[in-house]
């Protein structure tokens, strides 16, 4: 999994590329990005499957912050980013959610 950033020089945003390798995703069939960003809906941002296998999607999000994120695999499986800033507990206490800090 990765996470790319690249700081817009003429708007308070950053690009961000949220990316998991086709090794880790070889048998699915639908994959979200949900988080602070989209209110935690899994249905709002849908990652889109690449002709290598991965599976991608790049927001504008605002920068001086940080965003809890997710992946939502087939609907049933949650995945965090191995290259994220950060991690920290989860709402729920069951496990840790994904930080990328801009």
């Amino acid at each position: 999994m990765s996470i790319k950033k690249q700081y817009l020089k003429t708007k308070p945003l950053c690009k961000v590329t949220f990316q998991i390798p086709k090794e880790a995703v070889a048998t699915v069939k639908k994959v979200y990005l949900v988080g602070d960003f989209n209110g935690w809906d899994p249905d709002v941002t849908p990652m889109k499957k690449q002709k290598d296998g991965a599976f991608s999607v790049i927001l504008n999000l605002e920068q001086g912050r940080e965003y809890q994120f997710r992946y939502l695999i087939d609907g049933t499986k949650w995945e965090n980013d191995w290259n994220a800033d950060k991690y920290v507990p989860s709402s729920y206490g069951d496990a840790e959610n994904s930080v990328i800090v801009l």
